[in-house]
């Protein structure tokens, strides 16, 4: 077996241990760990600025103004939608202009080889607030060079199915990524083209039109890859016709579902949720097949400048209280211990009924994606979407 294979499997088979660990183990390490009290901002950082490039709900204008209140930093907050954003802005500007960068865990094996990240000094970092199997994400696969981690944890969700309970409704008790491509909802559906591509393919494994474990087996080799995904690209364009919305980000997905004409779609959890906090008739759950989950981190860039300010803004974002307020915000996930006891009813209730019965033990985490892997797939995308 050729180290590319073994690479690659070694970590799948890492990443469905992993994720059985991160979520339900979360609760009790919670209660089991101490969580230090603050040991930074002083007086000497309630000044100048940190340049933030991050996916573009993270961050609520509430969280923004608790910050600056707190420190004096001003937050300059530029949003993105997608991983493909992060990395063409860093390979452009040579690692320069921001000074906090929020890649996925999985994109891990093509950051490495770019030189365009720093090591993080972990002594500023309170990474005892952090849920330990999250926090071992960093030295565990993003440890480049032996230089010591190069990325922190900071919020997680997953990937499933997003749809307006006015409208339409799952049979049974779960909805099925095969909903966002049946011709029984054919002209009301959405999703974000590469996912909503794994997703059929984890569906196809369902009704034998795959083998089961093809849509894994895909991250494996390029050979492998260009097998399942050929399978995959030719079933989704024969259903094309059926997808009303390909997003991109998540204003995109709230739109879709409030002003498109979008009854069910392949979401992520955060935006479904928001629009259900405002009393919208949104909803989201996990799909029979598992749900996508993934923890979008902090890196810092080698042209970053405001050191002090960045890491002043890492320890704010792992402060509880800030955090779960947040997540009231955006309905995503956080990875810091006790922020969930910040947060209102309704994330509580929302996060039971997106994720009922064995859901979270079913979860799918995205392995790490090699270049190849991210050049076939944009290959098969960019076919998809031309055809």
């Amino acid at each position: 077996m050729s180290q590319q294979k073994s690479s690659a499997r070694m970590t799948l088979t890492a990443a469905k241990q992993f994720n059985r660990r991160w979520v339900l183990k979360a609760g009790a390490a919670a209660g089991a760990v101490g969580v230090a009290a603050p040991a930074y901002i002083t007086s000497a950082l309630a000044a100048g600025e940190v340049n933030i490039l991050m996916w573009s709900d993270y961050l609520p204008d509430s969280f923004i103004s608790a910050f600056t209140a707190k420190t004096g930093i001003k937050v300059n907050y530029t949003g993105i939608g997608s991983n493909e954003e992060i990395i063409n802005k860093m390979k452009a500007n040579k690692g320069q202009g921001f000074d906090i960068i929020s890649p996925t865990n999985n994109r891990n094996l093509q950051w490495g080889p770019l030189e365009l990240l720093q090591p993080i000094d972990m002594k500023r970092v309170p990474i005892d607030k952090v849920n330990p199997a999250m926090a071992k994400i960093g030295p565990d696969g993003w440890n480049f060079n032996g230089k010591g981690s190069h990325w922190l944890p900071h919020i997680w969700g997953t990937e499933g199915i997003g749809w307006r309970t006015d409208k339409w409704a799952p049979e049974g008790s779960a909805p099925s990524y095969g909903d966002v491509w049946s011709e029984a909802n054919a002209g009301k559906t959405m999703g974000r083209p590469h996912s909503m591509m794994l997703g059929a393919g984890l569906y196809m494994e369902t009704i034998g039109e795959l083998d089961k474990g093809a849509i894994w087996s895909a991250y494996e080799s390029e050979e492998n890859m260009r097998k399942v995904w050929g399978k995959v690209t030719d079933w989704c364009i024969a259903r094309k016709k059926n997808i009303k919305l390909l997003w991109n980000d998540a204003d995109t997905q709230k739109n879709g579902l409030l002003k498109e004409g979008v009854i069910v779609g392949q979401t992520w959890d955060g935006p479904p949720l928001a629009l259900k906090n405002a009393g919208e008739p949104v909803m989201y759950q996990a799909p029979k097949e598992g749900s996508m989950a993934w923890v979008d981190g902090m890196a810092i860039p080698v042209g970053a400048k405001n050191i002090d300010q960045i890491y002043a803004f890492i320890e704010f974002a792992y402060e509880a209280e800030p955090a779960g307020k947040a997540i009231d915000s955006h309905g995503y996930n956080s990875p810091v211990l006790g922020a969930d006891a910040h947060t209102g009813e309704q994330y509580k209730k929302n996060f039971a009924e997106a994720y009922p019965g064995d859901s979270l033990a079913n979860l799918n985490p995205w392995p790490a994606e090699a270049p190849w892997y991210a050049d076939v797939r944009t290959e098969h995308v960019n076919k998809f979407k031309s055809a």
